[in-house]
C-alpha cells in the first residue's frame, strides 16, 4: 500500500458556500510533508472521510499548480455529503488519494477543447477550465455547454458570465424547462451544439453527467466527423474503496474507480448499449 492510500488527517481552512445544497471545502493535510508531496490532474478524485460517518469519493476542483490547499466541491446528496456538509474551517477530515485517470489535457494541448456537462456534470470540469484559463495559449478555442434539467438548477451564473467574456471562448447554456428569468436555450444540450463553433477533427470533447446525455452527445459528435478517439467521458459509479477490489464501480471488465474516472469513447462504447450496466 503506498502512501496516497492511507487515509490522513486534513484541515479545512476555507469552506466557500456555491449554491443552498453545493459547498466547497479548501483541505490541507495537516502533515507538511504530505501536503507538500500531493500531485494531482484535474479530473482525478480523493476519499473524504468522517470518523464514524463513512467515505465518499469526490473530485478535486482545484488546480494542479496549487499546492497550498486541495479543493473539493460538494453537494449534499447522501449520508456522508450531508456530515461534510455540517464541517466549519478549522474541522478535520480524513483525506487519501488522489485516484483515478484524469482529463487528457496534454494531448488536447493546439486544438479546440469542447466541454459538455449535465446537471452537476459541471463541477468535475470546472478545474478544466481554469486549468486552461490559465494556460490559454496552449490550447485553442474553448466552449463550454452546459444542460440543467430545470433552470434553476443552474449553478455559478457568474463564472459562466466571465468565462463567455474571455478570448476564444464560447459559453452555451440551456435547460429542459426554462423560466421567466431563463436568457438561453431551451431543449437538450445537442441543440447547443448547432450553435458552437470548434474544428471537428482537431477538437477534444470531454464530457461529464448523465449517462443517456453523454452517449447523445457522442454520437453527435462521432456523426459531424470527430475522431471517436478524441471522444471522452467521466463515470460516476458507486466507488467505495477507490482501488478496484471491492467491485461495486464495475462497468463489464472495467473499474471506474481504478481504470477511469475518465475513459476515451471506445472504451466506453460497448457498455453504454446496456442500460443495465
Amino acid at each position: 500500500m503506498t502512501l496516497h492510500e492511507l487515509p490522513a488527517p486534513a484541515e479545512i481552512v476555507e469552506r466557500t458556500e456555491e449554491s443552498a445544497s453545493i459547498f466547497t471545502l479548501h483541505l490541507r493535510f495537516v502533515d507538511p510533508a504530505r501536503q507538500a508531496a500531493f500531485r494531482s490532474s484535474p479530473g482525478q478524485f480523493n476519499m473524504l472521510g468522517m470518523h464514524g460517518v463513512g467515505e465518499v469519493p469526490i473530485s478535486i476542483s482545484s488546480d494542479p499548480d496549487e499546492t497550498g490547499l486541495i479543493g473539493h466541491t460538494i453537494r449534499a446528496v447522501g449520508r456522508v455529503t450531508h456530515a461534510l456538509a455540517t464541517l466549519r474551517p478549522g474541522d478535520r477530515v480524513g483525506l487519501r488519494g488522489p485516484y483515478g485517470r484524469g482529463w487528457p489535457l496534454q494531448e488536447a494541448e493546439g486544438g479546440d477543447v469542447v466541454l459538455v456537462t449535465g446537471g452537476l456534470g459541471c463541477a468535475p470540469v470546472v478545474s478544466v477550465i481554469d486549468y486552461i484559463m490559465r494556460r490559454r495559449a496552449r490550447f485553442g478555442r474553448l466552449v463550454i455547454i452546459q444542460g440543467v434539467k430545470h433552470a434553476e438548477d443552474l449553478i455559478w451564473r457568474q463564472r459562466y458570465e466571465a468565462w463567455a467574456c474571455a478570448p476564444d471562448t464560447q459559453v452555451w447554456l440551456a435547460a429542459d424547462v426554462g423560466g421567466p428569468h431563463w436568457a438561453w436555450d431551451v431543449g437538450p444540450v445537442t441543440v447547443l451544439l448547432d450553435h458552437a463553433e470548434f474544428d471537428h477533427s482537431k477538437a477534444h470533447a470531454l464530457m461529464c453527467g448523465p449517462e443517456p446525455m453523454m452517449k447523445a452527445v457522442a454520437e453527435r459528435l462521432l456523426a459531424d466527423g470527430m475522431p471517436p478517439e478524441r471522444v471522452w467521458l467521466s463515470m460516476e459509479r458507486n466507488m467505495h474503496c477507490a482501488v478496484g477490489h471491492c467491485g461495486h464501480c464495475q462497468l463489464g471488465p472495467l473499474f471506474v474507480c481504478r481504470d477511469g474516472p475518465v475513459f476515451p469513447y471506445p472504451v466506453l462504447a460497448p457498455w453504454l448499449r446496456h442500460r443495465s450496466l
